[in-house]
């Protein structure tokens, strides 16, 4: 298995301590300082008198199952071999409510023109899914994060500076504008928000178009770390440094789709919940399957980002400075970013310069502009 490496992120020991505030806005370097600790032994303690191999949280519910690279869950040796698919989906009143958004493994959120928030959601076990969406255009960064994943990119159009990108050698996205096969129109809301697509027809799309429908070997085996299951990472080994965070509200750094996340004690999950302007606040629902999406990370990750004309945004998503924060279990660390290469993965590193330890499940990942403020309690 691609994660199966143990390694111990609870004896990192903190000496700084965060100003105190219960609620910070737009956190920085100043009001986080690195966190010294000891060297890393070579195996992690055990917690219990039973080892964390005989945790069943640690055995294959079936014969076969592997760990996804994406969530660290259990899934089948197929769906870990298959390509992720790279959904682009509005996030606006006109474009509510969502399609099996809720069976995406990793969701990212960023700002498009006019303040509006768009997402683009990775899916794993895409071939059974009957109705993903709906489907909008994409931009050249949902782009980059998607080849980091070696994804596909399902998108309808976008701005003429993309395909400059899209176009490139090893890019094999799935295009409505061109290729409809995937794609199906309803007839319950107006155009543009009434595209969606099916995982029989991205998969005809995909063998029409002579597409690698398993991973190319274009990235790292290991993008994101993962904790134990039966070791999850609740950041206390931060002390101090790690800030309570069961409340993480984004609205000021998305003035439009006014989301916030609420933090779950009993099952460990951020709900979200969004006010989308002209809408009404409450949880964000996926109506095809009637759940709430929910998270086991979040990351905030500050990005530069340049208006290049027409409201459309550039951001730099290959960077090695940059800033950003981790929730996970009810609290919250200040971290830093890096994306080398556009296969290369954005990997996150605490204080002391450590890659940070995910626990198992699904990420929400909020990018946004370096200037921009959020705030947690």
């Amino acid at each position: 298995m691609k994660n199966t490496c143990k390694i111990l992120f609870f004896l990192m020991l903190s000496a700084v301590i965060f100003g105190g505030c219960s609620v910070t806005q737009n956190p920085s370097p100043e009001t986080a300082a690195p966190i010294f600790s000891e060297p890393f032994p070579e195996q992690p303690p055990v917690s219990s008198s039973e080892s964390a191999s005989e945790d069943p949280k640690d055995i294959p519910p079936k014969p076969g199952m592997v760990r996804s690279t994406l969530t660290n869950e259990w899934i089948s040796e197929d769906a870990a071999k298959t390509r992720p698919i790279a959904v682009i989906i509005p996030n606006q009143k006109e474009a509510i409510p969502h399609y099996s958004i809720s069976k995406a493994s990793v969701i990212y959120e960023a700002k498009v023109e006019g303040s509006l928030t768009r997402m683009m959601a990775l899916f794993e076990n895409w071939k059974s899914l009957k109705k993903i969406g709906n489907v909008r255009s994409i931009r050249s960064y949902f782009a980059y994060w998607s080849f980091e994943w070696d994804a596909i990119p399902v998108h309808v159009g976008g701005p003429y500076f993309c395909y400059d990108l899209l176009r490139q050698e090893n890019v094999q996205s799935v295009d409505g504008t061109y290729d409809t096969t995937a794609f199906f129109r309803t007839e319950d809301r107006q155009a543009p928000h009434n595209a969606y697509v099916s995982g029989d027809g991205i998969l005809q799309a995909v063998n029409n178009n002579h597409y690698d429908l398993e991973y190319r070997g274009l990235t790292e085996e290991s993008h994101f770390l993962f904790a134990d299951s039966s070791q999850p990472n609740d950041l206390k080994q931060y002390e101090a440094a790690a800030v309570d965070a069961a409340y993480i509200d984004m609205t000021e750094a998305y003035p439009l789709t006014r989301c916030y996340f609420e933090y779950n004690e009993e099952d460990h999950l951020y709900y979200r919940y969004q006010y989308l302007s002209g809408s009404v606040d409450g949880p964000h629902i996926d109506v095809y399957t009637g759940r709430q999406l929910c998270f086991s990370n979040i990351l905030v990750q500050h990005i530069i980002t340049e208006d290049i004309g027409n409201g459309y945004l550039a951001m730099q998503c290959h960077d090695t400075t940059q800033e950003g924060w981790f929730f996970t279990y009810g609290k919250g660390i200040h971290v830093t970013w890096k994306k080398i290469g556009d296969y290369g993965p954005t990997r996150f590193f605490d204080d002391n310069g450590h890659e940070i330890f995910l626990n198992t499940g699904k990420t929400m990942i909020l990018v946004i502009k370096d200037t921009d403020h959020f705030s947690y309690r």
